[in-house]
């Protein structure tokens, strides 16, 4: 990524794919009641969001636009999946 916040088209994609990643390990340690672990790892989320929401947007290919929908579906799908496993223990641990 550039120094001024601004991403060219690769590094947009890339922004991504880091998020993508992230939000699938997050999904493992839900999964795996790894609360410290999942705690550590949206920290981490909310930085690289944070880096990509701040940036200048970048023109992409029609590829990349799909690559990059293909990336925000996985997201949000990741997104469901650890809200199933927080949302019941975040219950358990309220009462």
């Amino acid at each position: 990524m550039n120094p001024m916040n601004t991403m060219n088209s690769t590094d947009t994609l890339a922004a991504y794919q880091n998020i993508s990643n992230v939000t699938g390990e997050m999904v493992a340690a839900a999964q795996a009641g790894e609360w410290d672990r999942l705690t550590v790892l949206e920290r981490h989320y909310a930085t690289l969001v944070s880096r990509l929401a701040t940036a200048q947007p970048a023109r992409l290919t029609n590829e990349m636009l799909r690559q990059k929908i293909e990336l925000i579906h996985k997201i949000l799908a990741d997104d469901a999946e650890i809200r199933s496993h927080t949302e019941p223990w975040l219950g358990r641990v309220q009462s």
